[in-house]
């Protein structure tokens, strides 16, 4: 396909050399913008000028288990607690395919996440496929939604994160899941990951043309696929610790990378994404919430449109439940502030002062109650506002004690989906029908 667009291709070397005509060809082509609906068809997201939208990190191979207090590997209860705490996540837009379950057969493992999400939480998903094979299942569930391929293109429900290898390459899964997105408009995002000073240059400028160059060349592939078929300019860059052989994401060259692609993907005329707001740290402790405070700020402050991250931990293999309820509050705090300061009935302002003066507080003024929700972004109980004496009485939890409640309680408060019955049915069936393939006689059991 490249080769017939103009490309030179040297196929003993499997190289292929993308011309500048051929780039300029496919930005003409690239949407500059597009939506995203939940299961029910209800339109979530407008990935358009600096729109932000939260939704957790994904594909971790482990779950930092409460109880323990160990990392472990995560199952199929783990993941339904997880989709149901997602739906009760205000300031989560979206959910992700946030870990691979361990006791489904590994082939089944990306459809497999996807059909518990679509089940369980009516957000739309983040998610992707490790195996050339699992796109067909992961396409159909996605159709037995939405009906036909005309109406998935019209309503997309899922991102499929599609990543180029650093430096400069793309397996064969990979672009062919570019090639399958795009014919089907499902929308992806590419996420390139070069690692500053070990697998690009050291300086974050040459690491940016590295993760430029990789990026675009799957815009390529996605618009010579499909003309108009929608991405977001993504990624999850890193430096590389010397030190400790590591890729910490919560590095402020690594945050400095993000924010820097993000400009370039939107002076190319692209929505954008980036892994971005979660932490290196191994338990829910200040490290974690420094790096992803921090992530997430200058992730809104930049505009980046769909910020991945959420609940991680250890270098993006670790999903914690207590840090995402803390992560919601950090993302609250964040939109919030995005909002900025605009004057609301403040002018003129004698009027509010001789109010104050006269009565010695506003805390019941007109003025007040109009405007309190609007202003103030107030908190769940995961974040300690209490004086000393009220915090003791209540038990003096940590923050980790906190979050704990959080989970255990809005997974009891969870509502069921609004999907239909049927829906439900024809989706377990076309995973049944998969897991049958690789030798399994059943889907693990599953507490509604």
């Amino acid at each position: 396909m490249l080769q017939e667009h103009g490309a030179k291709v040297e196929r003993e070397k499997y190289h292929v050399i993308i011309t500048n005509e051929i780039i300029d060809e496919a930005l003409k082509t690239v949407p500059e913008s597009f939506k995203l609906f939940d299961v029910i068809g209800n339109q979530t997201h407008d990935f358009s000028e600096h729109n932000v939208y939260f939704t957790p990190g994904s594909a971790a191979l482990n779950i930092l288990d409460y109880n323990s207090g160990e990392i472990r590997k995560p199952t199929t209860a783990d993941y339904a607690r997880y989709a149901k705490l997602v739906s009760r996540l205000d300031h989560i837009a979206s959910q992700s395919t946030a870990f691979i379950p361990t006791d489904v057969h590994e082939k089944i493992s990306d459809s497999y996440r996807l059909y518990l999400s679509l089940l369980f939480c009516e957000k739309p998903v983040v998610t992707g496929a490790f195996t050339i094979e699992a796109f067909d299942i992961m396409r159909d569930l996605q159709l037995a939604l939405r009906g036909t391929k005309e109406g998935l293109a019209a309503k997309p429900l899922t991102i499929l994160s599609c990543c180029p290898t650093s430096p400069l390459k793309w397996s064969d899964v990979t672009s062919q899941n570019v090639v399958d997105c795009a014919e089907y408009s499902i929308p992806v995002e590419f996420v390139s990951m070069p690692l500053s000073g070990f697998m690009a240059p050291v300086t974050l400028v040459g690491t940016l043309v590295q993760h430029t160059a990789e990026t675009l060349s799957g815009v390529v592939i996605s618009q010579l696929t499909n003309p108009g078929a929608p991405v977001l300019y993504g990624g999850s860059p890193a430096i590389f610790d010397v030190r400790y052989e590591t890729t910490p994401m919560g590095a402020v060259e690594t945050q400095m990378i993000d924010c820097a692609y993000n400009e370039i993907g939107k002076h190319l005329g692209m929505p954008t994404q980036g892994y971005i707001s979660l932490s290196d740290a191994k338990q829910l402790d200040a490290q974690s919430g420094l790096e992803s405070s921090m992530g997430a700020t200058l992730a809104a402050l930049s505009g980046i449109n769909n910020i991945s991250g959420p609940g991680m931990l250890d270098f993006e293999s670790c999903q914690s439940l207590e840090k995402l309820v803390l992560d919601n509050e950090i993302c609250g705090m964040t939109l919030r502030m995005i909002k900025g300061i605009e004057p609301k009935e403040d002018f003129p302002s004698l009027p509010r002062f001789e109010e104050l003066l006269k009565e010695k507080h506003l805390l019941i003024s007109r003025h007040t109650m109009r405007y309190l929700s609007e202003e103030f972004y107030l908190p769940g109980s995961v974040i300690d506002r209490a004086n000393r004496a009220r915090w003791q009485e209540e038990g003096g939890k940590t923050l980790l004690e906190r979050a704990h409640t959080g989970v255990e309680k809005l997974v009891r408060e969870c509502v069921p989906s609004r999907l239909p019955d049927d829906k439900k049915n024809e989706l377990t069936k076309l995973m049944e029908r998969e897991a049958r393939r690789y030798g399994m006689s059943s889907l693990p059991h599953i507490d509604s």
